[in-house]
């Protein structure tokens, strides 16, 4: 059984057992998220979501992600800006997926 859910402006497919990495969710690690944007649920397609569908699964670490080095240039015009950026993540294992 798979579901295809929607959380931070992405779209991901997620099966039972799934270790994703999404954009920053609110709480700590051990604690159980549920996302009730569920666009399809095993071949049943939402419109635009499948009633009554959740999937819940457990944060197991917030992090960051790789740096990012922004570079801004104008030739000839002598304008360079350097800058830096690292996105906040969340890694979620997917713990049941409710249809």
């Amino acid at each position: 059984m798979f579901a295809v859910i929607k959380t931070g402006g992405k779209q991901y497919k997620v099966t039972k057992d799934d270790v994703i990495v999404i954009e920053r969710l609110n709480g700590e690690a051990g604690e159980k998220v549920t996302f009730n944007e569920v666009l399809m649920v095993d071949g049943k397609i939402g419109a635009p979501l499948v009633e009554g569908a959740t999937v819940v699964g457990e944060i197991k670490k917030q992090s960051r992600g790789e740096k990012v080095i922004v570079f801004k240039k104008r030739r000839r015009q002598g304008y360079r800006r350097k800058n830096g950026h690292k996105q906040e993540l969340t890694v979620v294992k997917i713990t049941d997926i409710n249809a």
